[in-house]
């Protein structure tokens, strides 16, 4: 019986286009979840540490879309 780290190398070997999802899978076994699940965005705490000097960018990934998140918060600003 191969652990599962040595089926990770077995899978490299075999299917190189499988190991990113198999070392997630490993990572989230052997360390927990929350090590493959990018954080929550702190808004209101990046909004504290930006001035107008040190702009916040947005660096986005296909489908996301935090318009939504980012005109609720200028409400709650009063902009």
């Amino acid at each position: 019986s191969l652990t599962p780290f040595e089926r990770l190398i077995v899978l490299r070997c075999l299917r190189p286009d499988k190991v990113v999802p198999g070392i997630q899978a490993f990572v989230a076994a052997s360390l927990g979840g929350r090590f493959t699940e990018p954080p929550p965005f702190d808004l209101p705490g990046s909004y504290r540490e930006s001035s107008c000097t040190s702009p916040l960018v947005f660096v986005l990934s296909t489908g996301s879309d935090p318009t939504a998140a980012l005109l609720t918060f200028a409400e709650s600003m009063g902009y």
